[in-house]
């Protein structure tokens, strides 16, 4: 599970008992995800889940899109916020590649009972999101992208055509463990190269306003003018 850089255990610690206790579904899938090794620190945090939960109710989200669903901890944060204002009404549609960890993400679903109010969509989520802006371009609320690194331009281009004016775009990752800081890694690795373009593209783009925020392993938020 990612936690935000430089802050101590006992900070991190202090910080998830001030936040809201998770609901039991999502800390099932805290545990069980923590337990599946390395793989696990593809996992959000517990107060990055507290961030999406208010940054749903902030943009008052009724439909939201999640690039990146991994064991579904994220996603069913972000429903659980929307079911709470809309109801049923709610969707969330989350774009994957996996099978074997998606299906994980489902009995967690099943749990809290969201499991009908998302849309999981199995394959490349560029095409995903291609034909997403074709049937719902502009009505989107809310966009989380966690997923390939050198995907996120191209990803980027699609959410600024599917959120409505006002919606909000957030990315995860943008610090890449510091190394977005380091030039030596940006010359040389790819995804760090990717996530430091992103920046820069963002900071440029009239389109959107942002945030660059520290939580986690940095989320960059862009909210749509």
């Amino acid at each position: 599970m990612s936690r935000s850089i430089g802050l101590s255990p006992e900070i991190v610690e202090y910080v998830r008992r001030a936040n809201r206790a998770e609901h039991p579904a999502l800390a099932r899938c805290r545990t069980e995800t923590d337990a599946m090794g390395d793989v696990s620190r593809m996992q959000i945090s517990p107060e990055q889940g507290a961030f999406l939960q208010m940054c749903a109710r902030l943009v008052s989200a009724r439909t939201a899109v999640e690039v990146g669903v991994f064991t579904g901890y994220s996603a069913l944060a972000t429903i659980l916020a929307m079911r709470d204002m809309h109801g049923e009404a709610a969707r969330l549609i989350g774009c994957d590649i996996s099978e074997d960890y998606t299906g994980k993400a489902r009995s967690y679903w099943d749990e809290a009972g969201v499991t009908d109010q998302i849309e999981l969509r199995i394959g490349d989520a560029r095409e995903t999101l291609a034909g997403l802006v074709d049937a719902r371009g502009g009505t989107v609320d809310m966009i989380f992208i966690d997923a390939d690194k050198t995907g996120y331009d191209a990803y980027y281009e699609a959410a600024l055509s599917l959120v409505r004016r006002g919606g909000l775009i957030l990315f995860d990752n943008v610090l890449w463990g510091g190394s977005v800081a380091d030039p030596d890694r940006v010359r040389v690795d790819a995804d760090t190269a990717a996530l430091a373009a992103l920046a820069e593209t963002l900071r440029a783009d009239a389109r959107v306003d942002i945030a660059f925020t520290g939580l986690g392993d940095g989320i960059l938020m862009a909210l749509k003018r």
